[in-house]
């Protein structure tokens, strides 16, 4: 990148007010597992607002992804460049050396979209998530056709991915085959996200925990925890009116949500149902586990996907985050706060909240203490009504998806500074993983 282009970005990144950036500005090559529209699910809210955040900031950002541009909204600074085509059939991706989530992407038509791209100039390439891993080499490899130089290689992680399918591998009550499945999976994990993290010049964790895990030196990492961009309530007042219901909220199509939303309704809804307490589950479930799951159920409703979660939230007095498997930060907790509904958690689903909003959610050790608390929790309005209160309060300046642009576009531009000062040499190459994988 041009010096005086470093220099738009830093002051752009800095200043929240700046003018519009010249046309020139740094680019930045997005290269994610979808587009990101419709926001149905937290890794792609993530993906979405950090990308445009960054945009704001200054950098000219093109995103690559499977999916329908047209279902994408325009953004200043930010270019939806779908892939055409269909993602790999998983079980063709079972016989890859790539962890599934990166094999089914790896398709012919994503490489020869990616081929393209990088005949052009770049001063960033960002890797969203390990499923883009596939995409490493061709990246690490990339020159900038005007200036020679290497773009800054930046991995967007969404979690310690070893470590969740680790634990999903060892915990998952399934098959001996999916069993099986899931520890080759979790080997291929593992062995591209240490390349991943290894070899990119920047990586971006969600909270301060996956960092330390990932024993990254905080030189060459920061974390972006997520921010909001989802409707506030200002003022909620819970009484003997609100209705005795509990709200949990997520997408349910990952093996590891399912896992958890089964052990979690399979342990409360009896409790509930003796009580009188109703549960509302609201998010895409799949046919296969929500129809076993209701014929069971006597306090559980299933909604599905939700136009207006505003609306549901406001007749919940409790919401629960039951995550036993899965690391990172659970955005639901953003629209559980900034709707004013006071939340119960286990304390390992809590990573990345700042501790001052920490304090004002209920934590507990398992399923079974979350389901007791919720119950004896459920009456105590004035108690319910100050968790509310508080943990909006605490939250309310902490969680600004610009902040976390701002942040990204300096950590780039201060590589681009050291660069400029000492050229870093070319990484090694070990696996040309682009070339290499298997094509539909």
């Amino acid at each position: 990148m041009p010096f005086w282009g470093c220099l738009v970005l830093r002051e752009v990144a800095s200043n929240r007010t700046a003018d519009p950036v010249p046309a020139a500005a740094p680019r930045c090559l997005w290269i994610a597992r979808y587009l990101p529209y419709p926001l149905d699910a937290g890794a792609k809210v993530y993906s979405a607002k950090l990308a445009e955040a960054l945009a704001r900031c200054g950098m000219a950002v093109r995103f690559m992804g499977f999916g329908d541009a047209a279902d994408n909204p325009p953004a200043t600074g930010l270019e939806w460049l779908p892939v055409a085509k269909k993602k790999r059939n998983r079980v063709a991706a079972l016989f890859s050396p790539l962890p599934i989530a990166a094999a089914i992407d790896a398709t012919s038509s994503y490489k020869e979209a990616l081929r393209a791209q990088l005949s052009q100039s770049w001063d960033m390439i960002c890797l969203d998530g390990y499923g883009a891993g596939w995409a490493l080499q061709a990246s690490l490899d990339y020159r900038n056709p005007r200036s020679g130089a290497r773009a800054v290689i930046v991995h967007v992680s969404h979690n310690h991915e070893a470590v969740l399918w680790e634990t999903m591998a060892r915990k998952s009550k399934v098959s001996a085959l999916r069993k099986s499945i899931l520890w080759q999976n979790y080997l291929k994990v593992r062995a591209l996200e240490r390349r991943l993290v290894g070899q990119a010049d920047l990586l971006t964790t969600i909270t301060s925990e996956d960092q330390q895990s990932l024993g990254v030196a905080a030189a060459r990492c920061i974390t972006l925890t997520p921010g909001y961009h989802g409707s506030v309530r200002s003022e909620r007042c819970i009484d003997g009116h609100t209705p005795r219901r509990v709200i949990v909220v997520g997408s349910f199509r990952w093996i590891m949500k399912q896992e958890n939303l089964r052990r979690f309704v399979a342990l409360a809804d009896p409790v509930f149902h003796r009580a009188g307490i109703a549960l509302d589950v609201v998010g895409d479930v799949p046919d296969e586990l929500r129809c076993p799951l209701q014929a069971q159920c006597k306090a559980t409703t299933f909604h599905g996907f939700v136009d207006d979660l505003g609306a549901l939230l406001a007749t919940a007095r409790v919401a629960v985050v039951p995550e036993m498997i899965g690391g990172g930060f659970k955005l639901k907790f953003l629209d559980y706060i900034f709707a004013r509904v006071p939340v119960v958690t286990l304390a390992q689903a809590a990573a990345g909240l700042p501790a001052e909003v920490l304090r004002q959610v209920i934590e507990c050790e398992d399923l079974a203490r979350l389901t007791d608390t919720v119950a004896d929790s459920i009456d105590r309005v004035d108690y319910l009504n100050g968790l509310q209160e508080r943990a909006y309060a605490a939250a309310l300046a902490s969680f600004e998806w610009d902040d976390r642009g701002r942040q990204l576009a300096a950590a780039v531009a201060d590589i681009i500074d050291q660069r400029s000062a000492a050229p870093w040499p070319a990484p090694d190459n070990p696996l040309r993983l682009i070339e290499s994988t298997t094509s539909t």
